[in-house]
């Protein structure tokens, strides 16, 4: 017999476990729905990072390329003094957004610069045409990147909210469910034997009483008889 809560056999009891029941396969229905509709999202998800993983990954594989082709032109020396000193900042703005109850941020990127388009801070005359190439490729996958990292971070939340509910989804099928049934079935049970042995008890006294009746009558006769 399935494992049962410790409590009394008593009606009222009964009525507690049945709307704890009744409670706990609307939450697994509402849980499952909800594990259902994460994991759609998480696929959905997963696709799109895919997609923007092996696109970021391809364009910096060029930037490597054109700094290694640069670095090889110019001399690590030179490389270094042109890109010592930046001519533009960035500032990572953080909001958040709500996804299937899963808080998840949201990455904008704010170029601040006198001219955020230009993405050389140095002169033109001693650098080669590959750093110039692999700095205007770096500035066009900026935005890539920052929108890989929040789809990183969205299949992160997801996976560990899909885990979390699909471990309450368990707990609640394979053990307070069953818990519930097999408590509901053993106060019935003990409820159904009171009432057989409470019938039997009041049989007995009926019978008693009935057999007492009985005696009185023959005894009340006996007497008249006797006065007679």
């Amino acid at each position: 017999m399935a494992d049962t809560y410790n409590v009394n056999p008593t009606r009222m009891e009964l009525k507690k476990m049945k709307i704890r029941y009744a409670n706990a396969r609307r939450g697994h229905k509402l849980l499952k729905d909800k594990r259902d509709g994460l994991m759609k999202q998480f696929l959905e998800t997963v696709r799109q990072n895919k997609e923007l993983r092996e696109k970021v990954e391809a364009a910096l594989s060029g930037v490597y390329d054109s700094l290694a082709i640069a670095g090889a032109v110019s001399g690590p020396r030179v490389l270094e003094e042109s890109l010592m000193l930046p001519k533009k900042q960035g500032n990572l703005d953080v909001r958040y957004r709500n996804v299937m109850s899963v808080t998840v941020p949201e990455f904008e990127l704010e170029v601040i610069g006198k001219d955020a388009q230009d993405s050389y801070n140095y002169g033109l005359v001693f650098t080669s045409g590959e750093l110039d190439a692999s700095l205007a490729q770096m500035s066009s996958v900026m935005e890539d990147m920052i929108a890989l990292a929040e789809s990183e971070k969205t299949v992160q939340l997801l996976a560990q909210e899909i885990e979390k509910t699909r471990r309450r989804v368990n707990a609640l099928e394979y053990i307070m469910i069953p818990k519930y049934l097999a408590t509901i079935k053993s106060i019935k049970m003990k409820l159904d034997e009171n009432d057989r042995g409470n019938t039997t008890r009041l049989m007995k006294v009926k019978d008693m009483m009935l057999k007492a009746q009985r005696e009185s009558a023959r005894s009340d006769e006996d007497e008249e008889e006797e006065g007679a």
